[in-house]
């Protein structure tokens, strides 16, 4: 028996999870295979409906919730997977009346300077694994400093590290 509660909270945990397509595969599959409500036949029917309708193929999770638990699935599957975007918005309307405040600024810039750090912190063990020789160091730091001057698209300087390596290491 689906309890309509539980359901909701599946898909909307699906979509707080994921970033829209079928992102929230994964996460639908896995609950609703486990309690039975589902089967991989509602699953492929669904994302074949998702793909032949137009609009966001996000939508594919309404059909899934249809042909699981008929109009009140597709209703609250549909809730579950708009809610997180506007969600977004209400906090983007309640950011913008205090982003002006210091105390708001100051957080703001001590979690950029903490994303900063994780971003070097990371980069360095990246580094320390991938560059294991001379050449690998001088394709590393040209790469870096074509990023530094932003007048190179970061596809190019991946190409030209790419062509580099294979020039290099053929």
């Amino acid at each position: 028996m689906i309890q309509p509660l539980q359901f909701f909270l599946i898909f909307l945990k699906a979509s707080l999870l994921s970033f829209g397509g079928l992102g929230n595969l994964p996460f639908l599959h896995e609950d609703l295979i486990a309690l039975g409500w589902a089967n991989e036949s509602n699953f492929l029917t669904a994302i074949a409906v998702g793909q032949i309708s137009p609009g966001p193929n996000g939508l594919w999770g309404i059909s899934l919730g249809y042909l699981i638990y008929g109009w009140p699935g597709a209703g609250l599957a549909l809730l579950a997977l708009l809610l997180p975007p506007l969600l977004v918005l209400i906090l983007i309307a309640a950011y913008q009346r205090i982003d002006k405040h210091p105390g708001v600024q100051n957080f703001s810039s001590g979690l950029m300077l903490g994303v900063i750090g994780l971003l070097l912190g990371t980069a360095w063990m990246l580094a320390q694994s991938a560059v294991t020789d001379a050449w690998a160091l001088v394709i590393t730091v040209g790469a870096t400093a074509l990023a530094l001057t932003k007048r190179v698209p970061a596809i190019l300087i991946l190409a030209l590290a790419a062509l580099a390596g294979v020039l290099i290491y053929g």
